[in-house]
């Protein structure tokens, strides 16, 4: 799949550390131009420019919070000005605010529906006249093996993956005979700054339940991507490919 990118430009939110670092250098080796979004730290925006400048290929960085629906809607026109289209769009960004429901603060259950699921709404129908008007586009959500299966706790996200399973089937139903497909990939448990902080007895917890004993890399996460928008993909859609490890075998 060597360079099969050249000419494409991929939008990514949430691309400024883990997972979405990881699809954003991952699109850029293919040679996309990689546009990445952030929300609050440019300095880890940067570092993953950084990435992508150093295999001599090309993108840059955007700040606009996903949460913020017409923030955002107008960050997108003005790429979409600037570029001419967005071929690529990988709806990364997310956010968890655990909390047993009994204990859960409305104002929290808001904040992660508008960003983990509302937000995958505004940045796909904000892209996809372009996509259709090209006739060619790939969306890829990123889900979570909570979706599929729950987890206490984690009401709110868990609700938010799910529903993104829900939509993206909808939406590809919708485009797939103007070229565009839409699909999920749905992490299990990755190596991430989030799962880093794990105390030891929770690690040892939730390897025991993964078959291939071992938590997942965010490249494998991004090289799942890299398939789904290529063209060996071009008749996969309204699929939900999990990336998992064995923790759950659909």
């Amino acid at each position: 799949m060597e360079k099969e990118l050249a000419g494409k430009t991929a939008l990514v939110t949430g691309a400024s550390r883990g997972i979405g670092r990881a699809i954003a250098i991952k699109l850029a080796s293919l040679g996309a131009h990689v546009i990445v979004n952030y929300t609050s730290n440019e300095d880890a925006a940067r570092e993953t420019l950084s990435g992508i400048t150093a295999l001599g290929s090309t993108g840059e960085i955007i700040r606009f919070d996903v949460s913020n629906s017409a923030g955002t809607a107008s960050a997108i026109r003005e790429i979409l000005s600037a570029r001419g289209a967005i071929h690529i769009l990988v709806n990364n960004a997310g956010i968890t605010r655990d909390a047993l429901l009994a204990r859960m603060r409305p104002e929290d259950w808001d904040r992660v529906v508008s960003t983990n699921l509302t937000g995958a709404f505004v940045c796909t129908q904000a892209v996809l006249m372009t996509m259709l008007k090209q006739r060619w586009g790939r969306i890829v959500n990123i889900g979570s093996v909570v979706g599929a299966m729950g987890n206490p706790g984690q009401a709110a996200y868990a609700a938010t993956k799910a529903g993104l399973e829900g939509f993206t089937k909808s939406v590809a139903r919708e485009v797939a005979s103007r070229g565009i497909t839409a699909n999920v990939v749905s992490p299990g448990f990755i190596e991430t700054d989030m799962t880093a902080v794990l105390p030891e007895k929770v690690r040892d917890q939730l390897l025991a339940q993964i078959p291939a004993g071992r938590m997942g890399k965010a490249e494998e996460v991004a090289g799942t991507v890299a398939f789904l928008v290529s063209e060996s993909a071009a008749y996969i859609t309204g699929h939900v490919l999990h990336v998992n490890g064995g923790l759950l075998c659909t």
